[in-house]
């Protein structure tokens, strides 16, 4: 068998391509022997070290190979590949030249050279050679290093923030000012800021703020009572209720006028500084003293500003605040009939505890805080879980891993995404200053499923969620 392949080869050679090859080889000839009359002399080169090149290919792949030698193959390649490049490699012709282009000199005038100066290479006659550039090979980044970046790309400017705060801070002014001249009989306390953006934690725009107006309460003619003691069973909600009414009647506390049945309703106290920011206020004469527009959102239930200035726009969220038995409540009630519910904050508590853990060991817990705060914004599917469902994650792994620093930021961040998803699992996430309170409560089902299913799949690839 070994000998019938072996006589077939011969025929073909001798026969069919060598009568080929020897064809090829008379068109070559006659091609560059006509080649300077056609082509012209550059052209004439290229279409010769082409033709050497392909006679070369030809040669090798119908010339015997040495089998005693494992290295033939590899050379032949080698020589295949040096060949092509030979080919890539040609000079190309001379462009034409245009009959302007033959005024001007083909070489610049030679500048003279003064006494212990360096000659200018620039005026030599010689050509010089193009510098190569070696291509660097494309470096892949580690985890580690994509959530830095991340993390600096998603950081907001601060030149933006400063003029946010900036503005929001004199709204602020000029609301306290308004309200104390035209209810002077609340007693509101001072006005403040509140937010992410007042906390270094805010990403990729300084868009929201919060204005707290702190409602000052007597302790004696006011209590608190938890929402599961009540017909709505929500540790999350509290009533203030209103006491010793026959001591104190009604009219003794300047809150009183918001009371319905005997609770402070924070339903009723929005509503009346709803129509107060709406209809009572002057936004424009503001806005003009502050050099922006100021507009009240009139079709919200939450007490809302829209800021535009020549280069931010910012919505600024009034909050009602009771500070009480050590508690932070927001007359922010739930929808229903319900109207008497003031929700419990732990904001400041949880951005405290945050920042005292990473003072302790030098952590990097406020940067994955920030990291995965972008990754919420970034992702429309994960809004929800932005901000107080993440600051509480961290919270509980800070109590079983120990090692937060910032060389372990990948390995912290992989985990969280992993707590994330056992907790939409279970569609439990319990708040780590109040275990009754389960922060996925208000999710829907369908919310739930694809929030898990896009973290599910950014466990083995958590470069999904950076881009």
């Amino acid at each position: 068998m070994a000998a019938f392949w072996q006589q077939r080869g011969r025929r073909q050679e001798n026969g069919g391509l060598g009568s080929v090859i020897d064809g090829l080889g008379s068109v070559f000839d006659v091609l560059l022997a006509n080649a300077r009359l056609v082509l012209g002399v550059s052209g004439a080169a290229v279409l010769a070290i082409a033709t050497l090149a392909v006679k070369r290919l030809i040669d090798r792949a119908t010339s015997p190979r040495d089998e005693s030698d494992p290295k033939a193959e590899q050379k032949s390649l080698e020589e295949s590949w040096q060949d092509l490049a030979l080919i890539k490699t040609t000079p190309k012709p001379l462009k034409k030249q245009r009959r302007e282009d033959l005024s001007e000199p083909l070489l610049s005038p030679a500048r003279p050279v003064v006494p212990g100066e360096a000659p200018d290479p620039r005026g030599c006659s010689v050509p010089l050679e193009a510098p190569q550039v070696e291509s660097s090979p494309v470096r892949c980044l580690t985890l580690q290093e994509k959530l830095f970046s991340h993390s600096r790309r998603v950081a907001v400017p601060e030149i933006q923030a400063s003029l946010v705060l900036q503005l929001a801070r004199s709204i602020c002014t000029q609301l306290q000012n308004f309200l104390r001249s035209k209810c002077p009989e609340l007693p509101f306390g001072r006005f403040f800021l509140s937010g992410a953006l007042l906390d270094g934690l805010e990403v990729l725009a300084a868009e929201h703020i919060h204005l707290m107006l702190p409602v000052v309460l007597d302790p004696g003619l006011w209590s608190l009572i938890s929402g599961e003691d009540t017909v709505v069973r929500n540790p999350q909600y509290w009533m203030i209720r209103r006491i010793d009414l026959g001591y104190f009647p009604r009219g003794r506390s300047p809150w009183d006028r918001f009371i319905v049945g005997r609770y402070l309703s924070s339903s009723v106290l929005n509503e009346t500084l709803h129509k107060l920011l709406v209809a009572s206020i002057n936004w424009p004469a503001i806005g003009g003293l502050l050099g922006c527009a100021i507009y009240p959102v009139v079709a919200s239930r939450e007490l809302k500003l829209e800021v535009k200035h020549d280069q931010v726009e910012l919505s600024i969220t009034l909050f009602p605040v009771v500070e009480m038995e050590d508690k932070v409540l927001l007359a922010v009630p739930p929808e229903g009939l319900v109207e008497n519910l003031w929700l419990e904050s732990f904001y400041r508590a949880e951005v405290s505890r945050v920042k005292e853990l990473d003072a302790s060991d030098s952590g990097a817990r406020q940067l994955c805080l920030r990291v995965l705060n972008g990754v919420c914004r970034s992702q429309p599917s994960l809004h929800k879980l932005g901000g107080s469902p993440v600051t509480n994650v961290i919270l509980h792994l800070s109590d079983t891993a120990s090692d937060w620093a910032e060389e372990s930021l990948a390995d912290r961040f992989q985990q969280v995404l992993e707590e994330l998803v056992a907790s939409l699992e279970k569609g439990v996430l319990l708040s780590y200053f109040n275990p009754k309170i389960n922060l996925f409560s208000g999710l829907l089902e369908e919310e739930i499923d694809e929030m898990g299913f896009v973290l599910y799949r950014a466990i083995s690839e958590p470069e999904l969620l950076l881009k």
